[in-house]
This record gives C-alpha cells, structure tokens and sequence, in this order.
C-alpha cells in the first residue's frame, strides 16, 4: 500500500511540473502545423477549381458583353455594365424595352417555373417510390440481394444513356405507345414533353432516394417494432409514429440532395426533348445564353447559384436537412 501511495504521489507530482503544458501546447502546435501541411494542398486545389471560377463568374457578370460599333464594325469591348445584366433577366429587359418574346431574356421565368415544376414533381414522385422500395430492400425474404441490386440498375445508367433510352420508349411507334394503345407525341408538345423528362428522372433516380431512405431505415431497431406490435399498433399506426420520425433525418438529406440535383438539372432534358415544348431550364437557358454572350450569361449563372444556395439554406435552416449534424448536437 506504501509503495502504491509513494507511485500514486510522484506522478501527481511530475504532472504538476511547469514543464508538462508547455510540452503539451508544444505538441498541439506540432499537430496543428502537420494538419495544415496536409490539408493546405487539397484546400488550394478546391479553391482554384471551385471559388475561383465563381469569383470570375460574378465579376463577369457585371461586364457588358463585347458588341459591333456602328461606325467601324469591328468588335469592342463591353465595359462596365453595373447591374444591366441581371436587369436583362429579372426585370426582363433588353436596353430600355421590353424584350421581345422568344428571345432568351423573356424566357427566364418561364424556364424558371419548369424548373420548379420538374424538382416538385420529380422530387415528389421519387420521395413516395423511393420509401416504398426502401422498405421493401429493407425486409428480410429470401433473394433480398437480387432484388436489390435490380433496383438500383437505373441509377447506374449514366444520364445520357437514359435520355436516349426513354427517347426511344416514348417516340411515337415506342413500346409506350403500343403498350398503352395510344398515339401520343410525348415530345411534340408541353405537357407530354414535360410528363416524358419526369417520369425519365424519377426512373434513373428513385433508386437513389431508396438507398438513402434504407440506411435510415436500417438504424431503425427492430424492438421497436416489436413493441408496438405488442402493443397492438396497425401497420399505418407504425409507418406514422415509428417508421417516419426516425428515418426523417436520413430522408431529409435525401430530399435536399435530389432537391439540388435537378434545379441544375440539363443533361436529361437536352438531349430527351432538346429543351424544346416547355422544357427549357435553368441551366438549358445559360448554354444557350452563353452563345450569344458570355457576361449575361454570368450573371444568369450567378443567380442561379443565388437561387440554389437559397433553396439549400432553407433546407438545411428549417427542414433539418444538415448533413454535418452530429447526434449529440440534434438533441
């Protein structure tokens, strides 16, 4: 017991040492020096790929595009256009006037509603296939592995392979047409050109919401359903008061990420209806615009961004959707 006491003191003692937090803040100095040797690298190569095209994209957006002088005809530069740019979108305004329908500055709160139409819609569908096939995935029966797998094939498909396919599905002599026994022109038109992009998207992406929703729901313990079945709750009772509280985190960061997936969404579109028939979005209309002009196109593309940041914001402020939250803070 002496000689326990006697080791128990000398190492209080050399704890209280002066020495020992100088040694100890000189180590945590050490690590923070190597931490930032290792992350300065990857930190310099987001900052030129990502920040410093966004910092370009908004300083061009207040340029004015380069344009043909009356007297000589030769090409001169913009110069400074303060905020004519984003009035040319928002207030739709070309110079003092109106701009004329069909032209791409009319066009932007009509490729702004399809926009929001198709992330309503889409994101919708995809919430209420998505959970239903993650609950399937989710059960234990014999080929679960299978039918897995099946599932998540259309989302393994790249995009432009899918808007090809589903062109081909939908044209008119398509095996749509035949299995339904109908004539449509599902791209000659709004309303089907519109219904053919959503039902592409939601079959290339439901299986991701699924996979989503099935890592919430596998967090899920299985005493809990047990316990209320003891206790006598239906099915609905169970889905409402268990099912869905405990995996909305998991379907929250779900919804954010396909929320933001398709209010950049370009790819599908373009190439399944060219972008034609009311299906032009955000994105369709910048490539367009950049054609004409790489400056209104900036500012185009700067308040995209604005919009989309927005969206992500309100999300993750007031919907829940923080995907850096930890469980200890959520309490």
């Amino acid at each position: 017991m002496t000689t326990q006491a006697g080791i128990i003191t000398e190492n209080a003692a050399l704890d209280a040492q002066p020495g020992k937090p100088r040694k100890r803040r000189r180590l945590e100095a050490d690590h923070g020096r190597r931490a930032l040797m290792l992350l300065g690298p990857t930190v310099l190569l987001l900052a030129i790929v990502i920040l410093y095209p966004v910092i370009r994209g908004v300083i061009m957006s207040f340029q004015h595009d380069a344009g043909l002088d009356p007297a000589t005809g030769l090409f001169v530069s913009g110069g400074f256009a303060g905020v004519d740019n984003y009035t040319h979108w928002l207030l739709q305004r070309c110079g003092n006037t109106s701009c004329p329908p069909g032209t791409l500055g009319s066009q932007f709160y009509s490729a702004l509603f399809t926009t929001i139409f198709f992330t309503v819609v889409s994101v919708a569908i995809e919430v209420v296939l998505g959970m239903w096939f993650a609950m399937i995935m989710n059960r234990a029966f014999r080929g679960r592995g299978l039918v897995r797998a099946s599932i998540l094939i259309p989302w393994a498909i790249p995009t432009a392979v899918t808007a090809k396919l589903w062109f081909f599905i939908l044209s008119f002599a398509g095996i749509a047409n035949s299995l339904l026994h109908t004539q449509i022109l599902w791209t000659g038109s709004t309303w089907p050109a519109r219904s053919a992009v959503i039902i592409a998207d939601a079959w290339k992406t439901t299986p991701f919401m699924a996979l989503l929703i099935l890592a919430g729901l596998q967090t899920i313990p299985a005493d809990v359903y047990e316990a209320a079945r003891v206790d006598g709750a239906t099915t609905w009772q169970r889905f409402r008061l268990i099912t869905l509280p405990l995996v909305r985190p998991a379907l929250m960061v779900a919804v954010l990420f396909r929320t933001l997936d398709v209010l950049r969404i370009y790819d599908l579109p373009k190439i399944l209806t060219g972008g034609g028939n009311g299906t032009t979005t955000l994105s369709i209309l910048v490539v367009d615009q950049i054609r004409q002009g790489f400056n209104s196109a900036a500012a185009l593309s700067t308040i995209t961004f604005l919009f989309i940041f927005l969206v992500a914001f309100l999300f993750v402020r007031f919907l829940g959707a923080n995907v850096a939250q930890s469980s200890g803070k959520g309490k």
